[in-house]
């Protein structure tokens, strides 16, 4: 257990399972309560949820459609009256939608830039107001290296991934006097239950293009998230993070 983040309070999107659930043991590790949003949660979250809960760190979780702007400022407002501040929030909420740009409906369009860019954005405008009052915050935004360099069949994905990049540089330029720090990370090919859906094929060939020839566990991306949200990160903002392993240099 460290104290990286030592009573510090956290709400992080999509934090039920993958990458998201990766950040909140990371945050509890290091001594932070937890508020976890989400719209599905897993089978398996109710008992992870107790046992953080028994560590004596606070975790509390709440389902939420982060592209239901009314709903987004309903559950924050709440939150703030409950915890009384909120110093960092991780936008991780993400879904893909793949296909080729030829053959991508418009509703794959539409839902992945609802869930991946305007979600970030709804979450941001609701805690910000908070965080510029405290003159303290950190938020960090999980973007991708497809944000960064493309990939054929995620033009969607990639291009809500790009927009966050855009949304999280202009956002840490609006709040950097109130004392509030903006980055993304941009992971690359990391080890979810998505990945591991992929054959053997298609395994070889994301790896053969990162030259550290292995892949992320969520774990790596959660310690770097975790830096950004503490204090030794307070004179970083608006900055982007690869965690790709090198695929983007």
């Amino acid at each position: 257990m460290g104290n990286l983040l030592q009573n510090k309070t956290a709400i992080i999107t999509g934090g039920a399972r993958g990458i998201g659930r990766a950040i909140a043991d990371e945050f509890i590790n290091e001594g932070a309560d937890i508020v976890i949003l989400d719209k599905f949660f897993p089978d398996d979250f109710e008992s992870w949820e107790n046992s953080k809960s028994s560590e004596g760190r606070k975790v509390l979780s709440r389902p939420l459609d982060v592209t239901n702007t009314k709903e987004t400022e309903t559950v924050c407002g709440e939150l703030v009256k409950e915890l009384g501040k909120i110093d960092i929030l991780v936008n991780n909420a993400g879904i893909t939608r793949d296909k080729l740009i030829m053959r991508m409906a418009e509703e794959d369009w539409d839902a992945v830039l609802a869930v991946n860019l305007k979600g970030a954005f709804n979450m941001m405008k609701a805690v910000s107001m908070v965080m510029a009052k405290q003159r303290n915050g950190k938020i960090i935004n999980i973007s991708s290296v497809v944000g960064l360099m493309g990939n054929a069949g995620q033009a969607n994905y990639s291009a809500s991934k790009a927009g966050l990049i855009g949304l999280s540089k202009s956002v840490a330029k609006e709040l950097a006097g109130r004392g509030v720090n903006v980055n993304c990370v941009a992971p690359g090919f990391v080890e979810t239950e998505m990945t591991a859906k992929l054959t053997e094929e298609q395994r070889n060939m994301m790896l053969s293009v990162v030259p550290m020839k292995r892949s992320c566990q969520p774990s790596e991306i959660a310690g770097v998230v975790a830096f950004l949200a503490s204090e030794k990160a307070n004179y970083i903002t608006g900055q982007v993070i690869a965690i790709d392993g090198g695929m983007v240099m």
